[in-house]
């Protein structure tokens, strides 16, 4: 469990904030007559969810941590993100996702399932991950999924090991008149979960620098929309605080949304501050 592990962190928003873009423009109040005439196509689909329920806006909603939300219906989504430089290294290292949602969240369950490049030179190492999620009315969801499960190793490092994770995560859109958008959505979001692997388990590089082993197992993040155009957003991945910002672009009729922040705020893991990023789209087939 080395350097890899802080890497999957931060690449896993290309795949948490992806399906919640095309998930909200499906979903998020889209009947509203004030809407860019774009949303048109998803009107059937947002008028089951009810104009009372004020549900999560488009833009990113965590930097490093699961959401419960995730893709369905057919949504296929793509991400790239990284970290500037990675824990205990002077280089920069980065990652891209690729992945589909099925199922139907407000009528049984919805999943998800992604593939993942963990070496943009060479390409030859990859992993899986898996979500399940289930919409419980209300702006609220509950999610469950596994991280990192190993497809193929290509020329892994001495240094990096890969280790599956297991979470399980409740999410809110905050139902109240004071955090209603201009569209309709709600401007407050939270999660809270609990995992395995690398919600708890530090690297061997942050114990031999004096660290502790474990962290706290337990994650969230909290994301608030300012000024009606992106999300601030706090999340505490069981290891270290990060912070940063995510907004939603509109190219045509396709979603973009970038993520940017800073990582390992405090000394509980990791070398320094660091600089991470990603961006994500998605359509529905």
């Amino acid at each position: 469990m080395k350097k890899n592990k802080y890497l999957f962190a931060i690449i896993m928003a290309g795949i948490f904030f992806t399906p919640t873009i095309v998930t909200a423009v499906e979903t998020d109040n889209l009947q509203q007559s004030n809407l860019p005439e774009l949303y048109g196509k998803y009107l059937d689909e947002s008028s089951r969810y009810g104009a009372d329920i004020m549900l999560p806006n488009i833009h990113p909603k965590s930097l490093t941590t699961p959401t419960a939300w995730g893709a369905a219906n057919g949504v296929l989504f793509f991400g790239i993100g990284g970290t500037v430089n990675a824990p205990y290294d002077d280089e920069a290292d980065g990652a891209a996702v690729v992945g589909v949602g099925f199922g139907d969240p407000t009528e049984n369950l919805g999943a998800q399932i992604a593939l993942f490049s963990l070496d943009l030179d060479s390409w030859d190492r990859y992993s899986a991950s898996a979500h399940i999620h289930r919409d419980l009315g209300g702006g609220s969801a509950i999610g469950a999924g596994v991280e990192n499960i190993v497809l193929l190793e290509g020329n892994q490092p001495d240094d990096e090991e890969y280790d599956e994770s297991y979470y399980i995560v409740f999410s809110q859109s905050v139902q109240s008149d004071v955090f209603l958008n201009k569209h309709c959505a709600s401007k407050l979001h939270f999660s809270i979960g609990i995992g395995s692997g690398r919600f708890g388990e530090k690297s061997d590089a942050d114990v031999e620098s004096g660290k502790d082993r474990y962290g706290t197992y337990i994650f969230g993040n909290v994301a608030y929309e300012m000024f009606d155009e992106f999300n601030a957003i706090l999340d505490w991945n069981g290891l270290n605080l990060n912070a940063g910002v995510g907004k939603t672009f509109w190219i045509d009729q396709f979603p973009l949304s970038v993520t940017l922040g800073a990582a390992d705020l405090t000394d509980n893991s990791g070398d320094e501050t660091r600089f991470i990023f990603a961006l994500a789209t998605g359509f529905k087939l």
